[in-house]
């Protein structure tokens, strides 16, 4: 592969993770002028409070998807082992952390490397599993919907491949099912744009069974696909990409409105697929030029601005902006590269030097002189 789309992939792969621990804090804060009051304005990791004014967390179910009671124990016994008492309370991370989807975009990470570059779904779900089921394998409180409902099937005795069967639910369709896509997407680069679609969609499918989040997860990964290949330039494709959910951007970008209302007043600031998607299409768009700028937009406006909905031993308010931050991160970092990714970000992260092995190893494996790779780069396609 050429520097230059290492590079990007270097970029995507950070970028998740910088996003994601940006918004980590403020995830769940609908309210943006209580985010204000907490936080200020943020333009840098912090740690979350110990009490979220408006976090949705405390009436989430613990025993499947979406809201309900807490008498279920996947969250506590099966998965997040120990964290059932702290469900709906606060704090327990620390600044620059990940929350767990984007600790399983990690593990999609080694596991490809472990492979020798190469995406394996079985590898994967019996990584997954491995990893969800072990005490202390994490330190976030919260496990979205797909992770909850995965896991009560995988305890009722339901093989890992057929654990994501049964779920379609608009609790499923939400943007956190893109936050482990980069990885799969990029180990792909060198079988093509329809490979890495479909690798992509088939990831999708061992967590999440969603026909509508499936077609815009294709979509997605064919934006990671180009922007780390440098077919398309960021604007072209976000404006492209967005005519599938019916969003003009150019016209919205010209009416004068700040980041905060657009994503509040004309998306919505929720997870769902139909208000995160065209969110996160928008702030690429607005900030094509500044990775920086693009996530700390997205940060600053509250919600849904993670991947997922509570943090920590004791967490309760860190998803939308988060599950969008990682997705958004992911998709500028692919098309401005590593370079254009602040130092105080990329070394900012809690666990930075990990993270730095685990991304290097990636890139030797999947994007080294393997015969694709090679084979692609002497044909000129890469």
């Amino acid at each position: 592969m050429s520097p230059e789309v290492i590079d990007r992939v270097r970029g995507a792969l950070f970028g998740v993770y910088i996003a994601d621990a940006l918004s980590m804090p403020v995830h769940w804060y609908y309210d943006t002028s209580a985010l204000r009051r907490d936080f200020g304005r943020i333009t840098t990791f912090q740690a979350p409070k110990e009490r979220h004014p408006g976090s949705i967390m405390s009436v989430s179910n613990t025993g499947g998807h979406g809201r309900g009671d807490q008498k279920g124990r996947i969250i506590g016994d099966v998965i997040n082992h120990g964290k059932h008492e702290f469900w709906g309370k606060q704090g327990g991370m620390k600044a620059g952390e990940n929350t767990l989807n984007a600790l399983c975009t990690r593990l999609v990470t080694r596991d490809i490397t472990a492979n020798g570059g190469s995406y394996s779904p079985s590898s994967f779900l019996k990584a997954y599993v491995k990893f969800m089921t072990t005490p202390g394998s994490h330190n976030d409180t919260y496990a979205e919907s797909f992770h909850r409902d995965f896991f009560r099937n995988w305890a009722a005795g339901v093989p890992p491949e057929d654990c994501s069967k049964g779920t379609e639910d608009h609790n499923t369709a939400s943007i956190g099912g893109f936050v482990m896509l980069p990885p799969v997407v990029f180990a792909n680069l060198a079988s093509g744009r329809e490979a890495a679609r479909k690798a992509a969609v088939t990831h999708l499918g061992l967590t999440h069974e969603s026909s509508k989040l499936a077609v815009l997860a294709g979509e997605y990964a064919e934006l990671l696909y180009d922007m780390a290949t440098g077919a398309q330039d960021l604007r072209s494709a976000a404006v492209d990409a967005a005519k599938l959910v019916r969003a003009d951007l150019p016209s919205i970008a010209t009416r004068g409105y700040d980041d905060t209302s657009v994503i509040h007043g004309i998306f919505g600031s929720a997870c769902y697929i139909t208000d995160s998607y065209p969110s996160m299409l928008y702030l690429a768009y607005k900030h094509a030029d500044s990775f920086e700028d693009a996530v700390l937009a997205n940060t600053n406006a509250g919600g849904e601005n993670c991947h997922r909905q509570g943090r920590g031993i004791g967490s309760t308010q860190i998803c939308v902006r988060a599950i969008t931050g990682a997705a958004l991160g992911a998709l500028m970092g692919a098309a401005l590269g590593e370079k254009a990714i602040p130092r105080r970000l990329v070394e900012g992260l809690a666990d930075y030097p990990d993270i730095k092995r685990e991304i290097d190893a990636f890139c030797e494996a999947a994007l080294g002189t393997g015969q694709r790779a090679t084979a692609a780069a002497a044909a000129g396609e890469l």
